[in-house]
């Protein structure tokens, strides 16, 4: 079968035909979303339906009959496969076109029809399409397009049938496949699509999500049938270049060929272990990594966080396996940027923290390295010679530990001992049952319950807060209680209270909800918290009087005073932010905040801990501008004149059209300008003060600061000023010369210790003077057995040398043991030459000993040393080395 039949093309000439062909059919293009997704339920965007779901529920209605997109999505089901075939992708991008009623079935497939076979020109003797077993309506359009009888195959559920779940949406599928060829194939004479082999390669599923399944089984038909099909980009970009894998189409190939480059390996595309699997892995981890810290996820232990660790330090571990010497990764992301940058903005618009935060991963990796290796080093240790590495625990080391299976397989193998790769395979399937088994549901995620219904019926909250602290005529548009819709509450009852409108700021963007009260002719209720769901303001409440009705009118007033000192915190972030970017580099992005009435929590992209002499700029260029009283000024306009104003967008944050913009300074040059929602003060004067209480790390280039402004900074300060106070009154002085006198106690008790430790290390102390007189005679040496806690390890080697001055030259070896102040133990045996070539090895004595401190050590005949943990074993330690010595 010919390979030159059909046009090439390049995978962006690809991605722009598709949307061009559905925008000029009268499809919206939308951006790709990011891949953080909306719903809290899904781990990260996997289909290009995500951002559609609220269409496909009615929540949502478009002008257009339908849209398109191309979506990046990370897939991680499959992320220990990759590498080994020509399919498997973590990061992918995702054609789609998507209809909610305004598309037919016939439609959708003669577009299909028409894009590949007269844009993409594909022959149509090497298309196959597969339909439900009993969707005879898909079957017949197919046909009437001309698709050959014998080029339909039906499948069955598991292969050509879409559902959210037991029950919901659900309806039939019907995948395009394109025949790669005999050559690639399993040779089986009914190979057709469905087969496992690599002859038939699906690139276009076609869904018509048309039934609403019940729990009774029952299938009604939805009110509106909808559609929703995905290309995979890179099976298309394979196919058009006249390629049988994902990973040699141009953009893939561009990235090995960067791999080639730097490990001098070379890549053939045939090979799917050693070298090639490796530079594939590379290639594929590095993308994904590149997107997700550009959408705003940052590596961790949990979740999707976790997900970018595990791809970065495998993508890390398999440079190793090459021989990639030292961090190489930002290289691919220079790559990635370069080849993709045009199609997606936004990863050029912080390089330097993505490359800051792969950086430092990369430096960490070393530490995963050592903590997974003691835990097999430990595990070998305890199998017999010969005998199997358990599988369970090759598959804690891949799973707890991120230790990649590779990596225990090479290391086990070079203690003498295989793997139980069975076991471990059967443990990796498990988990992969699971995460599939839910693949389906992940698409939608949980949206069946009492939130979800409301938002269906009831109009987003309008919030009237930003000016107004009292609203009076809010209606009562739903009560929940326990998760249950209720149509009132009575005296004691703990509610979640809508309104139709609310001056009562909902929990979001770090800020807190407010407190206040509800009030109605006949109920009164205390606000506690105040929560956002799907744009319902929810007042969390308890009815202390009467009974509070759905439908009554309510006035809604808010803790005023509680507001404005949120307000002033809210604003001292902003001024924060700014600050930290003009003294630390434009790297810093806000990774989290906490904003309520007492304090602020900052967190922040940055890779060390700030010193002194940076906390102190930050405070003064922040309190620079409070004292400047500079206006507080807010601005609602379309997203394009933000960004073209400079203003701050959170990283990873998704904006409509239309934004919030809030500037701190003046209209030309503001010190602080974000895009932000919630609630500010007037005037930076109106901080007050602004003091940093703290600066910590949360975890891995992320760094925490906490502070406090206003009322709060002024309750600081007096707290700071009674401890002083008290400290001064111990101290016997003025405050202000408090300092002077503890430098002064500090300086006198560092006198006294360096007496004591003379009166303890001194050929003539009690301590030596007692220890030489219980020496053991060992013949032709004496040794010298002793404790002498209060001493640091290094001098143990002075007490040794007043032991050798005190024999006057005869030969005496000593073991002697302290417990430091620090609450560490400290071994040290020695002796002179003498001793040395009677018998006496300080090594060996160290090695037998040292364990019963909880330590290991050793060194040379004449010198060893041990440290260990557990001091009260020392005297266990002592005698051990007395029955040795005897």
């Amino acid at each position: 079968m010919s390979t030159a039949d059909f046009p090439t093309m390049t995978t962006a000439e690809i991605r722009s035909t598709f949307l061009n062909f559905f925008e000029e059919r009268g499809l919206k293009l939308y951006p790709s979303s990011s891949l953080v997704p909306e719903d809290p339920s899904l781990l990260l965007a996997n289909a290009g339906m995500n951002q559609f779901k609220e269409y496909y529920q009615g929540k949502k209605t478009m002008k257009e009959i339908g849209a398109c997109s191309c979506q990046k999505c990370v897939r991680t089901n499959d992320i220990d496969c990759i590498g080994e075939d020509g399919r498997h992708l973590s990061f992918f991008e995702m054609l789609g076109d998507f209809s909610f009623g305004g598309v037919s079935k016939q439609q959708a497939c003669a577009w299909a029809f028409e894009l590949i076979t007269e844009k993409f020109k594909l022959p149509l003797d090497r298309l196959y399409f597969t339909v439900f077993t009993d969707d005879d309506e898909t079957h017949d359009v197919w046909r009437s397009l001309g698709v050959p009888e014998d080029h339909i195959s039906r499948l069955g559920e598991d292969d050509n049938f879409w559902a959210a779940g037991p029950t919901g949406p659900c309806g039939p599928c019907s995948e395009i496949y394109f025949d790669q060829g005999e050559d690639v194939g399993c040779g089986k004479p009914d190979c057709k699509p469905g087969c496992d082999c690599d002859r038939f390669l699906e690139f276009w599923n076609l869904v018509f999500t048309q039934y609403d399944r019940q729990e009774d089984g029952s299938m009604p038909e939805l009110p509106h049938r909808n559609l929703d099909t995905g290309m995979g980009l890179e099976r298309m970009a394979a196919i058009l270049q006249h390629k049988s894998a994902n990973y040699d189409g141009d953009i893939m190939q561009g990235l090995i060929k960067l791999g080639e480059q730097i490990s001098g390996k070379s890549y053939d595309p045939e090979a799917y272990s050693g070298p090639s699997r490796s530079l594939r892995i590379i290639a594929d981890h590095a993308r994904a990594v590149d997107f997700m810290i550009s959408d705003g996820i940052l590596p961790g232990n949990e979740g999707r966080e976790y997900v970018l660790r595990r791809l970065l330090r495998r993508a890390v571990f398999h440079g190793r396996l090459l021989g990639i010497e030292g961090a190489f990764l930002t290289k691919f992301i220079d790559a990635v940027n370069e080849i993709m940058g045009g199609a997606y903005p936004e990863l050029l618009k912080n390089v330097a923290l993505v490359k800051g935060i792969v950086s430092a991963e990369e430096e960490r990796f070393s530490t995963t390295l050592d903590t997974g290796r003691a835990y097999l080093d430990e595990a070998l240790d305890g199998l017999d010679a010969g005998t199997t590495l358990p599988g369970d625990v090759a598959f804690k080391l891949h799973d707890t530990y991120g230790f990649p299976i590779d990596l225990t397989v090479e290391i086990a193998q070079g203690a003498g001992h295989d793997v139980d790769m069975d076991a471990f395979d059967a443990c990796m399937a498990e988990q992969k049952s699971r995460a599939r088994a839910a693949a389906n549901r992940d698409a939608w995620g949980d949206f069946n319950n009492v939130w979800t219904a409301l938002s269906d019926e009831l109009a987003p909250t309008e919030f009237d807060g930003y000016e107004h602290n009292e609203l009076k005529g809010a209606k009562v548009v739903a009560i929940v209680a326990d998760g249950e819709r209720v149509s009132e509450a009575a005296e004691g009852s703990k509610v979640e209270v809508l309104l139709d409108r609310t001056p009562f700021y909902a929990e979001m963007g770090g800020q807190v909800g407010d407190t206040g009260t509800l009030v109605s002719e006949a109920a009164k209720l205390e606000v506690t918290d105040t929560k956002g769901h799907n744009g319902l303001y929810a007042h969390v409440a308890k009815v202390f009087e009467g009974t509070l009705h759905e439908g009554d009118v309510v006035t809604a007033s808010i803790d005023a005073h509680r507001r404005e000192l949120i307000r002033r915190n809210h604003t001292a972030t902003h001024l924060l932010d700014a600050a930290l970017k003009s003294v630390l580099g434009e790297h810093v992005n806000q990774a989290g905040s906490l904003v309520d009435d007492g304090r602020l929590r900052f967190d922040f992209t940055h890779f060390e801990a700030l010193t002194a002499e940076q906390l102190h700029e930050v405070e003064d260029l922040v309190n620079v501008e409070i004292f400047s009283a500079k206006p507080v000024v807010t601005k609602v306009c379309d997203i394009e004149e933000a960004k073209a104003a400079g203003a701050v967008a959170l990283f990873g944050e998704k904006y409509g059209d239309v934004v919030r913009m809030v500037s701190c300074g003046t209209e030309d040059v503001p010190f602080s300008r974000e895009l932000c929602g919630g609630t500010h003060a007037r005037n930076t004067s109106e901080l007050g003060l602004f003091k940093i209480v703290s600066e910590s790390s949360t975890g891995s280039n992320v760094r925490r600061i906490e502070a406090v402004t206003s009322l709060g900074a002024l309750a600081w300060l007096d707290e700071r000023n009674e401890a002083l106070d008290a400290v001064a009154a111990e101290l016997k002085c003025r405050p202000e010369d408090a300092a002077g006198r503890i430098a002064d106690i500090k300086a006198g008790a560092r006198e006294a210790e360096a007496k004591l430790k003379q009166a303890l290390l001194g050929g003539s102390s009690d301590k030596i003077q007692a220890a030489m007189g219980a020496a053991i005679d060992c013949g032709s040496y004496k040794a010298v057995i002793a404790r002498m806690d209060g001493l640091e390890a290094g001098e143990l080697r002075e007490a040794w040398d007043a032991i050798r001055d005190k024999a006057n030259g005869g030969d005496v070896a000593c073991f002697l043991a302290t417990a430091t102040p620090e609450g560490k133990v400290a071994l040290l045996a020695a002796a002179t030459d003498g001793a040395v070539k009677a018998g006496f090895g300080a090594g060996d004595v160290i090695r037998k000993v040292a364990e019963h401190v909880g330590g290991r050590g050793g060194g040379r005949p004449n010198m060893a040393q041990a440290g260990g943990k557990d001091a009260a074993g020392i005297e266990a330690a002592l005698a051990a080395a007395r029955e040795m010595l005897a």
